[in-house]
């Protein structure tokens, strides 16, 4: 059944309290006290559910498989017969969840979503390192299925990202100085290729170039930064086309020294290539910081962001800085074009029991406004989310948190930050009451709507009060696979209008934008679509990009 946003809106007022709408400067809300799970690993599906796993060789977990059913696994560390599950399936419009069963350790591991909506996650540790797992959306009834072996290496702390022709690059991880490619449809898909940059920016016992972010730049090159540098890869010829200078500085901001990253909103899509492109790095650990930790010094977390143009023709590095220091934050991008820095610890450094000082409190960071004016302290949690949380967008605009496990086992007790298993959900200040009346409720396209490259696409919308109509956006958002403070392939378009917003008969109104010409712009994928009215988004629909 398809879901109009009208019935959602309502959907959404009639199974949550009404306090997640009051706002202000942010409101929390817990969703779930326990999902038996902690999410280390987060991916939203285009049926609204999300997929959460975690590790599984730490033991049993607090949910059991459903139907007596038990996990046999004779290269488990720890269990061989796990009767609880180590996943679960999140429906972010009833409030439940259902346990799924992984067999393999997903431990660290990667994901990307394929054209047509399917998760594709990779590695993990142990006997899941060069295994395949898949998950198909909207069955209800679906669970992971897996294919061993159908990685080259072993993918531990790798980062995926969805390509221009559907196919999804895995890249680095764990002593894994190159890339390959799933699916392996041809010969030289099937190769592994070197990437000596990974083995450049490598530190000896620290590494610190982990979960290299990456990003798909809009000449269909990869933008990669590891550590504290990157480069542009033409990675079907296997070349890298341009450097780009170190954060001024020199400190790490890749695992274990975990900064999180974006790239920002795209804009101005008719421009093609000459689409602006920038990269915005945020927090991470000072050089030394992960070795200090171990020795129970905990260095106070870097406290700035770094900003560059990737296609200026002298990129640099634009420094600003934080309301506070962050390590292990998230960092995701809202439908106003606003970034949201979330979740994380003041000091230390990623790794078992080697963060102090959580910072419970999320920023708005708004690439819009003028220098040293972006900053916006928002209201604090309840709930410390150090090493292993996550964070995601939700078509209604909510961002669902959760997470945080810094130990090497689950433990709940006589430790300072027990290992968490509860869902919250934090409302950002365009959800307050104040505002109900600015946000847009989307008419048509119809949601699970297919566009097509380089077309008009008419976008019929109510307001009921204080309208203007000069500010009217529309915007395309890719859900990302989030873990370890990276959401991989995660990407926000801004959508030209071809005519100024109007207004038609019966209330409603009407604009019509035009949708992206370029697959290296926005790859074919799900993504949702938002109609932003004076900075408030409506609920997102679901469309398809073909």
């Amino acid at each position: 059944m398809s879901i109009t946003p009208v019935f959602f809106l309502l959907l959404l007022l009639i199974l949550f309290p009404r306090s997640i709408y009051t706002a202000g400067d942010g409101q929390w809300q817990l969703l779930q006290k326990s999902i038996g799970i902690s999410a280390m690993h987060m991916q939203l599906l285009n049926d609204d559910r999300v997929l959460i796993f975690d590790r599984t060789d730490f033991g049993p977990s607090n949910v059991s498989l459903p139907n007596g059913l038990c996990r046999k696994n004779p290269h488990d560390l720890t269990l061989k017969t796990d009767c609880t599950a180590h996943s679960v399936e999140y429906d972010s419009i009833s409030n439940t969840f259902r346990p799924l069963n992984v067999l393999t350790d997903t431990w660290c591991s990667s994901g990307a979503t394929l054209p047509n909506g399917t998760l594709v996650q990779t590695g993990g540790y142990n006997d899941g390192e060069r295994v395949v797992r898949t998950f198909q959306p909207s069955c209800g009834v679906c669970d992971w299925v897996e294919l061993p072996n159908k990685l080259l290496i072993r993918r531990w702390y790798a980062t995926n990202h969805i390509l221009p022709d559907g196919r999804i690059i895995v890249i680095g991880g764990r002593r894994a100085f190159n890339y390959e490619f799933y699916p392996k449809i041809t010969r030289s898909t099937s190769q592994l290729y070197k990437l000596p940059f990974l083995a450049q920016t490598n530190v000896h016992n620290v590494e610190n170039n982990l979960y290299p972010f990456v990003f798909l730049h809009v000449d269909g090159n990869l933008f990669i930064f590891a550590n504290n540098r990157a480069i542009l890869l033409n990675y079907v010829k296997n070349v890298v086309v341009r450097t780009y200078p170190t954060i001024p500085g020199g400190d790490p901001r890749s695992y274990p020294s975990s900064g999180s990253a974006v790239l920002l909103p795209l804009k101005d899509l008719e421009l093609g290539l000459n689409v602006e492109a920038e990269v915005l790095i945020c927090g991470g650990a000072p050089l030394g910081s992960y070795l200090k930790a171990h020795s129970r010094q905990f260095l106070p977390a870097l406290n700035t962001c770094a900003r560059i143009k990737i296609n200026d023709p002298n990129p640099t590095w634009a420094i600003e800085t934080m309301p506070m220091a962050r390590v292990m934050s998230d960092m995701v991008i809202l439908p106003n074009e606003d970034i949201l820095l979330i979740n994380g610890a003041g000091s230390g450094s990623a790794g078992w029991e080697l963060g102090r000082d959580p910072v419970l409190s999320p920023v708005i960071y708004r690439p819009n406004s003028v220098f040293e004016s972006r900053f916006e302290l928002l209201n604090q949690s309840q709930v410390p989310r150090m090493y292993h949380s996550s964070a995601i967008l939700l078509r209604d605009g909510r961002i669902l948190v959760g997470g945080s496990n810094p130990h090497k086992f689950n433990n709940f007790t006589n430790v300072l930050y027990p290992t968490e298993l509860s869902l919250e959900a934090f409302s950002p200040p365009y959800l307050d009451p104040s505002k109900i009346k600015l946000r847009p409720i989307i008419v048509t396209p119809a949601s699970s709507s297919k566009i097509h490259y380089g077309k008009l696409l008419e976008v019929k919308f109510i307001i009921t009060e204080f309208i203007d109509l000069d500010s009217i956006k529309v915007t395309l958002i890719s859900p990302p696979f989030n873990t370890h403070s990276f959401s991989m392939s995660q990407r926000l378009l801004v959508l030209t209008n071809t005519t100024a917003a109007m207004r038609m008969d019966s209330g409603r109104f009407q604009v019509n934008v035009r949708t992206p010409g370029s697959i290296n712009i926005a790859p074919p994928a799900f993504y949702m679509l938002f109609v932003v009215h004076q900075s408030v988004p409506s609920v997102g629909i679901w469309v398809q990009l073909m």
